[in-house]
């Protein structure tokens, strides 16, 4: 499940079932709240489905919202907000032996990935502890912010990023790809068709999440 949004007019929240390839619930949204993912689940669950597994962009506060649900954060954006914090070329030497680990999640089991995760803290955690002052006040901060914040997005999602692997029977993705292709697929067409009145450009885009197969 995930959110794609057309500037200020709003967006849709969208349910993508991976195994028939098809959409099984959107809604028009004017932002992403809680609220709205809470509305999905229950209505899904309303209309008989049982969700055996979610695969999300890490929003916070999801987590109580499924917490009975097994949830798989989506590789392709927590390595988005790695490169967010340091960047596509991090000049640090700690930041690109993080961006490079971060790179491998794909190829890597979870007691890797944690064992690696935990030896490049171990290694840099002195260099990630060091402080600024700033003289005319005396108060201070963490020299490299940025760094602490990609490492701290990586501890806070590491119980939900092997899930795919925990639960092999259900066949979870590790990335929220199948709804990425329709996402681009939905801004090019509204890009296009930018002249149209809105109620011709809200059953255009319905019409398309309810027939139009996502892309894997």
């Amino acid at each position: 499940m995930d959110c794609v949004f057309f500037g200020r007019a709003g967006g849709y929240l969208v349910v993508f079932d991976p195994v028939r390839k098809i959409n099984v619930y959107w809604s028009e949204i004017k932002s992403e709240t809680l609220a709205e993912y809470r509305c999905a689940r229950d209505t899904l669950e309303s209309l008989g489905f049982e969700i055996q597994a979610i695969v999300t962009d890490g929003k916070p506060g999801l987590r109580p919202l499924y917490e009975d649900i097994p949830m798989q954060m989506c590789h392709f954006h927590q390595k988005a907000i790695i490169t967010r914090y340091l960047t596509r070329r991090p000049r640090l030497g700690a930041g690109i032996e993080l961006r490079n680990l971060v790179h491998e999640i794909g190829q890597l089991d979870e007691q890797s990935f944690t064992e690696k995760l935990r030896c490049w803290h171990s290694t840099w955690h002195v260099f990630l502890a060091e402080r600024t002052v700033k003289p005319e006040t005396g108060k201070w901060h963490y020299t490299h912010k940025r760094l602490r914040s990609a490492y701290r997005s990586l501890k806070s999602h590491l119980p939900y990023l092997f899930t795919y692997q925990k639960y092999p029977h259900l066949n979870i993705p590790n990335t929220t790809n199948g709804l990425e292709g329709s996402f681009s697929y939905l801004k090019e067409l509204v890009r296009v068709h930018r002249g149209v009145k809105p109620d011709l450009k809200h059953k255009i885009i319905n019409a398309i999440l309810q027939k139009r197969p996502t892309k894997s």
